[in-house]
């Protein structure tokens, strides 16, 4: 578990803040008949711009494939990491994550969110709401001298509440000088279990929920995680800096 430097930290505030400022305006094209090719475009033509790297083009999975989009743009029953096609174009009563990672001098952020396109049904609405709750208990509990656990504890508490499923191979992580660092942080699990959370440790909080299975298949692209009945998944992410009190949330 890396405790960052001050250095570090301000660094990842900057990182962070050129994060949220990409991904505010990709959500604003997110509406009927876009297709994902163009978020991604936009994505990566906004973090270049800002003269930073969209960290997740050419990462490599455990296959050694390279990934190869600046975005995830994950439809419907698509959970994570589904790369944007032309031919992948946005409908009414759709729901689309969206997932997005820069590095700023060398200092990784990464954050998520989960859009609506136009209207969408009361059941996709109850997914998204548990999913962005469960981020913010997920925050709550992320103070120096709690534990791993109490994350993963407050996250399942919600998913538990709205009678959604958690996606239990999928998880948040420390991140900064890499995308994935230690720890792994679950969404499920059981307070004051697991490793003791710092000050000055910089970690990546993840909830991905699902309103049926908890299972996921991979697809044919090798990268494309989606769930196994179908059912829609949602995601909502934050890069946080662990404090004395609060946590510090540095892609608001």
């Amino acid at each position: 578990m890396q405790i960052k430097s001050e250095a570090e930290r301000s660094l990842a505030r900057e990182s962070g803040k050129r994060l949220a400022k990409v991904l505010r305006e990709v959500e604003k094209l997110v509406k009927p008949d876009v297709s994902a090719i163009e978020l991604d475009r936009l994505a990566q033509k906004l973090i270049r711009e800002g003269g930073d790297l969209p960290i997740f083009k050419n990462q490599k999975n455990e296959s050694g494939m390279l990934y190869p989009a600046s975005l995830c743009v994950s439809v419907n029953d698509e959970a994570v990491h589904a790369i944007p096609a032309e031919k992948k174009i946005l409908k009414v009563g759709d729901i689309v994550g969206l997932d997005i990672g820069l590095s700023h001098k060398g200092v990784i952020t990464d954050m998520a969110t989960t859009l609506a396109v136009g209207k969408i049904s009361k059941e996709a609405q109850k997914l998204l709401d548990a999913t962005h709750e469960a981020l913010s208990a997920g925050i709550g509990a992320a103070k120096a001298g709690n534990r791993v656990g109490d994350i993963g504890a407050a996250v399942e508490g919600v998913a538990k509440k709205y009678g959604v499923r958690i996606l239990k191979d999928l998880a948040g992580h420390g991140v900064g000088k890499s995308l994935h660092e230690d720890p792994f942080v679950p969404n499920f699990g059981k307070a004051g279990r697991g490793g003791v959370l710092k000050a000055g440790m910089m970690i990546a909080i993840e909830p991905i929920f699902s309103i049926g299975s908890e299972e996921i298949i991979l697809g044919e692209d090798g990268w494309t995680l989606s769930t196994a009945d179908g059912s829609l998944a949602a995601q909502f992410e934050h890069t946080i800096i662990i404090g004395d009190g609060d946590a510090e949330i540095i892609t608001k």
